[in-house]
């Protein structure tokens, strides 16, 4: 018997390397499981090679920075299982690497809509129905950048940032409805995301860039997403039953130095 049968959950960003490993995992132990991803293709091709059942599985396209779309994946949720377990609040873009004065309002604008609004809708529709179970655990998912400052990385940090706070605040706002909500907050991942920032760091050297990377920790490597799916898992269990307004750090050390 797995530790997550008969509970029902949300990911967003599903199609991701951290979204797809929880998946999996949550899948193993029984979950029955609502995959959201911006693109449905890709969130179905998640779902077919994990060979999930039809009648436990439900995958979705929504942009999380559109209000009518994460109404609208909660909605079926909801339609299809009746209730909502838990929710991992996982989708996110990085933006570009660039000082203040050079980052473009656009990015930073789309950064902020997708990492801040898009967690905010999730947790403004997936809350109600959680409160009226009387249960429900979320965890959204932050970042170390959330927690210090990172030269280049304004849009990012800044939105990670706010995340935190908006973790804080829901945590208090639901702990009388018996509804937790925490953070995972990972480090250096090896997920395409690092590629992306790799890249964006240092373009001709992007190699370099993450040895760089890898050698600031204090365990000397860059984490796995199944690292961080770890995490997230047992916010998700009822092993944290009284656990809320926590920030995890996955990070081999490296927000604490």
């Amino acid at each position: 018997m797995g530790k997550f049968d008969g509970k029902v959950i949300i990911i967003t960003g599903a199609a991701g390397g951290i979204g797809k490993v929880t998946a999996q995992k949550l899948a193993e132990q029984g979950a029955s499981l609502v995959l959201v991803d911006l693109k449905l293709d890709a969130v179905e091709a998640v779902v077919a090679e994990l060979g999930l059942e039809e009648g436990k599985a439900l995958a979705l396209q929504a942009n999380v920075a559109n209000e009518n779309e994460v109404q609208a994946y909660v909605e079926a949720t909801l339609d299809k299982f009746g209730k909502i377990d838990g929710f991992f609040n996982n989708a996110g873009i990085e933006g570009i690497t660039a000082n203040v004065e050079d980052y473009p309002t656009d990015v930073f604008e789309l950064v902020l809509n997708v990492n801040v609004k898009g967690a905010f809708f999730g947790l403004k529709y997936v809350v109600p129905a959680m409160k009226k179970q009387g249960y429900g655990s979320i965890v959204n998912t932050a970042s170390g950048a959330g927690l210090i400052g990172s030269p280049g990385f304004v849009g990012y940090n800044s939105s990670k940032h706010a995340l935190i706070g908006m973790t804080r605040v829901v945590a208090l706002e639901t702990a009388p409805f018996g509804v937790r909500v925490n953070a995972v907050a990972p480090g250096v991942i090896n997920t395409r995301m690092m590629r992306q920032i790799e890249k964006n760091t240092v373009p001709q050297d992007a190699e370099g860039a993450r040895k760089a990377f890898g050698a600031a920790v204090p365990m000397g490597r860059y984490g796995e997403a199944e690292e961080v799916a770890n995490v997230a898992i047992f916010l998700l269990s009822d092993d944290s039953s009284y656990v809320t307004q926590s920030i995890y750090t996955v990070d081999g050390g490296q927000m604490n130095q």
